[in-house]
């Protein structure tokens, strides 16, 4: 294991840097006079000097990327507020100049297929996201997957307050994909329960379209004084992929990625306490399956609780519970898969796993 520096008077209490990893500091006053072998400096200014005694070194010096609208070395996860820096609840059309909506028009631009320079960057981004997350996640967390075009207005919407406020009254760490409809809803219901004058505030702003307006009016509607936890327990895991989606207001931290594929089936293995599914569209099916084939070869660990939450939906509309069962029959992952109406058996379904 690495140890990593991200503020300069770590590195001069330190007497040796070998195989550290230094991110985003200012070192062109220090001398580096310390072993540094095997070292990786990311995005960090070096005098000539420290550049000479790092090449001798073997150190590796990743430089920083200029004119880029995100850090791609950055160590941490991104809040609400950091995200939706600049936004004025008064003028909707602000978010179209937040860091958010920035990024997203920046890695737009550049199309499916990128020149080299911003196609590395924003793989490095995403590996700095993944440690990011790793740093925070304590535990054995549990991940709610479901339909982004669910409204504030609709009895699912409520439905996944609920289920949120469960999962937080059990204390769980909860993760969802960080953007509208269920994502949003459940992290809500795990930070505030079901308050119904927040709920009717945001019925105001039920949906948003493909405008920064109407996108901003759906920011405003939530409450910004929500509270927080000692540690994170509502984290949400967005894509700039589908940037035209802005990462909800509920979660108290966001690991955003640029590639969909890596944020996906990340969300899907960091939820080792188990996934409940809540009805969705095509996205929703894949995750199952992705989710199952995980579970299927062991791949990323133990067999972990499949809930599928909606009987009907699951077993008639979209009939992917008996699929995954019949898949699971006489696996280990058969006993934890379970399909239900009821979210106080879903929430102790996943309390009884033994990994949690």
């Amino acid at each position: 294991m690495r140890t990593e520096f991200t503020d300069p008077d770590q590195v001069r209490a330190a007497g040796d840097l070998k195989h550290a990893v230094l991110i985003g500091l200012d070192l062109s006053d220090e001398d580096l006079r310390v072993p540094m072998d095997g070292a990786l400096f990311l995005g960090c200014t070096l005098s000539p000097v420290g550049q000479r005694r790092a090449a001798a070194a073997g150190a590796l010096v990743f430089p920083a990327i200029p004119n880029l609208p995100y850090d791609v070395y950055r160590s941490r996860l991104y809040t609400p507020v950091e995200l939706f820096a600049g936004f004025d609840p008064a003028d909707p059309l602000s978010y179209a100049k937040t860091p958010d909506a920035l990024i997203y028009q920046h890695s737009r631009a550049q199309g499916h297929n990128p020149d080299p320079l911003h196609a590395l960057a924003e793989r490095l981004h995403d590996h700095a996201i993944t440690d990011a997350l790793a740093d925070v996640l304590i535990g054995t967390p549990v991940a709610v997957m479901g339909g982004h075009a669910l409204g504030r207005d609709t009895d699912g919407y409520r439905r996944a307050v609920r289920l949120g406020a469960a999962l937080g009254e059990a204390g769980f760490t909860v993760l969802t994909g960080g953007g509208p409809g269920v994502m949003e809803a459940v992290p809500l219901g795990v930070r505030i329960g079901v308050d119904e004058p927040t709920l009717k505030d945001l019925a105001r702003a039920p949906k948003f379209g493909d405008d920064a307006a109407s996108i901003g009016r759906w920011i405003a509607a939530c409450p910004t004084d929500l509270p927080a936890f000692e540690r994170p327990r509502t984290i949400g895991i967005p894509t700039w992929f589908y940037g035209h989606e802005p990462p909800n207001p509920a979660c108290e931290l966001h690991a955003k990625y640029f590639a969909n594929s890596v944020r996906e089936e990340g969300l899907l293995t960091v939820a080792t306490g188990g996934i409940i599914y809540t009805p969705g569209s095509a996205g929703t099916v894949q995750e199952v399956f992705q989710d199952y084939c995980q579970n299927h070869y062991g791949s990323v660990g133990p067999a972990a609780p499949m809930v599928f939450l909606g009987k009907e939906f699951w077993v008639d509309e979209v009939p992917a519970a008996p699929l995954v069962r019949k898949l699971a029959k006489g696996r280990e992952a058969e006993r934890w898969i379970l399909v239900t109406d009821d979210v106080d058996e879903a929430v102790a379904f996943l309390g009884d796993y033994p990994g949690v």
